[in-house]
């Protein structure tokens, strides 16, 4: 008797302590991720110049992943089917299934904490597009005003001056820096890192080569132009001959997920099996594996660079 107390205090002081370690860790897991997740949104509020702190993308994500999950367990508790009984074997049917509950509301939680960061990715996708598309009219602009007799440093004070963004934002700040005293190349690196724009980087170097070596500035920059337009009009013609595959990636994508809800009104009973088995849990988990990677496989064949 003594001995099964003793090893019943052992073991609880066991589970006492594995529970706090596995706190200590996950808190730590926890701290890592926001310092990272803060640095990144950081980062990405600044290449959008959105005047938000990135605590408040963090609060965002958590309070749309909490409502999601939330509104969707919710949502799958309501829908549920009242509990019956096997009129031969009298096993119970219907009911509140939990795993699918917590398999949705997972799902739906997950999807909307990371929506904020793939908003802020997506517009700096679209920015960097216009940033490009306006660089042709830039670099005609400069052109002109070089061979009227301006110098390339009141050439781009013109072009910050304009206000037509976002490349007024990106040349303002390239212009504040030279001001300061920073030199003509390294800002114009300094801008060339925080773009990301493969055609301003062209722009940069041939301007601190015609700079250093004494070149025809005005000629580079008018077969720049010409070079960026015709680039933009070749990846504007891919962009529409892939759209169907682009689109087809994205439908058979969602076709899974699309039919399983359709399953679960017209056949509940059916789709039921899936979240209450471990079998089923571990189809649906194979299922999403393939999925994603037969996305981000036609979306790899569709994406052609230029």
């Amino acid at each position: 008797m003594n001995f099964t107390y003793i090893a019943s205090i052992c073991m609880g002081l066991g589970v006492v302590c594995a529970l706090f370690l596995t706190i200590d860790i996950v808190n730590d897991v926890m701290l890592r991720y926001r310092e990272r997740f803060l640095r990144e949104s950081s980062t990405e509020l600044d290449d959008v110049f959105f005047e938000l702190p990135a605590e408040k993308i963090f609060v965002m994500s958590i309070l749309l992943g909490a409502v999601g999950l939330a509104v969707s367990a919710g949502l799958v508790i309501l829908s549920a089917s009242p509990v019956t009984y096997d009129p031969i074997t009298g096993t119970p049917m219907g009911g509140i299934s939990w795993a699918k509950t917590i398999f949705v509301g997972l799902t739906v939680g997950i999807i909307l904490f990371s929506a904020p960061r793939y908003y802020l990715r997506y517009k700096k996708k679209k920015r960097l597009e216009k940033f490009n598309e306006q660089l042709i009219d830039v670099l005609s602009s400069i052109s002109s005003a070089l061979k009227a007799g301006f110098s390339i440093n009141q050439a781009i004070e013109s072009i910050a001056e304009e206000r037509n963004k976002p490349i007024s934002d990106e040349f303002s700040i390239l212009v504040r820096e030279m001001r300061l005293g920073v030199p003509m190349d390294e800002a114009l690196n300094k801008t060339s890192e925080r773009v990301k724009s493969e055609d301003f980087e062209l722009v940069a170097a041939a301007i601190i080569t015609a700079r250093q070596t004494g070149g025809e500035l005005t000629l580079v920059l008018e077969r720049l132009a010409a070079m960026i337009r015709e680039r933009l009009r070749i990846s504007g013609r891919i962009r529409a001959l892939t759209a169907q595959g682009r689109m087809q990636a994205y439908i058979i994508g969602a076709m899974p997920y699309l039919l399983l809800i359709a399953m679960c009104y017209v056949a509940g009973d059916m789709t039921t099996e899936f979240y209450n088995s471990p079998l089923g849990i571990i189809v649906l988990i194979v299922v999403t594996v393939f999925v994603i990677i037969g996305f981000l496989m036609i979306k790899k064949i569709t994406t052609i660079d230029v």
